[in-house]
């Protein structure tokens, strides 16, 4: 009885969301505030048909939490069709790396102050919430290839470099914690940790890179030339993710900013072959019947690949943001110390309304931002599946008296954000869009 309760549950809510997503656009709610409420309401403290420990089933949450967040990061680099010469990727990539320097230190010296932390856990914690989400950012993500909103690109760009840049942090906070030696290059905070960590992403976004555009390129090769590889761009799609992050890992580099470099690539062949017609200006209309004609087109064939991976990886993005928040929300009752104290709501507020505004700042100084998108930039830092990847790494690699009392903080920031963050993203998009139409 229990295994078909389950399928009857995952069938009505699958089908529930399938339905009132496009509702939920013009709603003040999000997706993910309905999965995380979901999460509570099948988890301990409701129905207690979930049962997870966030200590005892860490290493398997963090590899699902994982797989989510490199479908994730490679759809995220699929979207971004714009030269890397162009300026408009210097705003993302300042926030992704000047903006975190920024907000670690910061929020460190908060969680110091606020929840009486020593400066090992205060760092670790910070290096946990420091990077943005990828998954939960619906509404402020660009919406279509070619989106060249700066507020929109700035934060998916953001979310696509950070996750991984995340990591050097998170392993400096781990070894002032006691952890013992990390799992990912050298000793932390070892004399040649700073350029491990310049290699760990310059050498993933190489890699990601080449194989991106090696692999679309090699495909398309075969599709216009020969009329080989045709179909299974879901194989190609799950291919190029797992082995671009296997390479990265396997050249002790971060796999976050590989898979998300190999996405940009694949845009960027798509792009040199499409010239400045959009995707689906390219494709033209598609015969059901002969769908094979417009895959090895020659000038088809890229713009048709590119366009149905993307497609594919926004499924698997949507259908891993449910099981993610769903657990996220269902771990809340299990946790050892409160959810919900004095301390945890002055560290959301703070890093929401002060270490935020901070570290956006110094990024977008020299930018062609306005003052309404400097603001919504500096609101829209939304906290969620990377903060929990984060969290379970570190109880899994972490001692245990150290890294399981950040688990309360860390999930109640969380929280907080998923329902600030979908309260306000389409009222505050919808101005957005208004201030722009009246400017043109």
């Amino acid at each position: 009885m229990h295994e078909t309760l389950w399928y009857l549950i995952i069938g009505a809510v699958l089908m529930g969301m399938g339905v009132v997503t496009s509702a939920l656009r013009h709603l003040p709610c999000s997706s993910a505030m309905i999965y995380l409420a979901l999460g509570v309401a099948l988890g301990p403290s409701g129905a207690g048909l979930l049962q997870l420990d966030i200590q005892r089933d860490a290493p398997l949450l963090r590899e699902i939490v994982e797989v989510a967040l490199l479908v994730s990061l490679f759809a995220i680099g699929l979207r971004l069709r714009v030269p890397l010469s162009d300026r408009l990727w210097l705003v993302p990539c300042r926030l992704g790396l000047l903006a975190m320097s920024v907000t670690v230190p910061l929020l460190a010296g908060c969680a110091v102050l606020t929840l009486g932390l020593g400066w090992g856990p205060a760092l670790l914690l910070a290096a946990i919430l420091a990077p943005t989400d990828p998954v939960l950012a619906h509404d402020v993500q660009v919406h279509d290839p070619g989106d060249r909103d700066l507020v929109r690109f700035a934060l998916s760009g953001e979310g696509g470099l950070n996750d991984g840049i995340a990591l050097p942090f998170a392993l400096a906070g781990l070894a002032l914690c006691g952890a013992p030696d990390a799992p990912h290059g050298p000793p932390p905070l070892s004399g040649t940790f700073a350029l491990a960590a310049l290699w760990g992403i310059a050498g993933a976004a190489a890699i990601g890179g080449l194989l991106g555009a090696a692999t679309t390129t090699a495909i398309g090769w075969l599709r216009t030339r020969h009329a080989q590889a045709l179909g299974f761009e879901g194989f190609f799609t799950l291919a190029l993710i797992v082995l671009s992050f296997g390479a990265a890992q396997l050249a002790h580099t971060f796999g976050f900013i590989a898979t998300f470099a190999a996405g940009v690539a694949m845009r960027r062949v798509e792009h040199r072959a499409s010239g400045d017609r959009r995707p689906r200006e390219v494709i033209g209309r598609i015969d059901s019947e002969d769908v094979v004609a417009t895959e090895k087109h020659p000038e088809k064939a890229h713009a048709f690949m590119t366009e149905s991976v993307l497609s594919f990886t926004i499924e698997l993005e949507r259908i891993a943001e449910a099981l993610v928040m769903t657990m996220i929300g269902s771990v809340l009752a299990t946790l050892s110390t409160p959810l919900v104290t004095w301390g945890t709501i002055a560290l959301a507020v703070v890093l929401f309304v002060a270490v935020r505004p901070l570290a956006v700042l110094p990024a977008l100084t020299g930018s062609r931002a306005t003052q309404a998108q400097r603001r919504l930039m500096a609101w829209f830092g939304i906290r969620g599946i990377g903060s929990f990847y984060y969290l379970l790494f570190a109880l899994e690699h972490g001692p245990s008296s150290a890294v399981r009392p950040l688990a309360a903080p860390v999930l109640a920031v969380v929280s907080a954000s998923v329902i600030a963050h979908g309260v306000s993203a389409t009222p505050l998009m919808d101005w957005y869009h208004r201030l722009q139409q009246h400017r043109r």
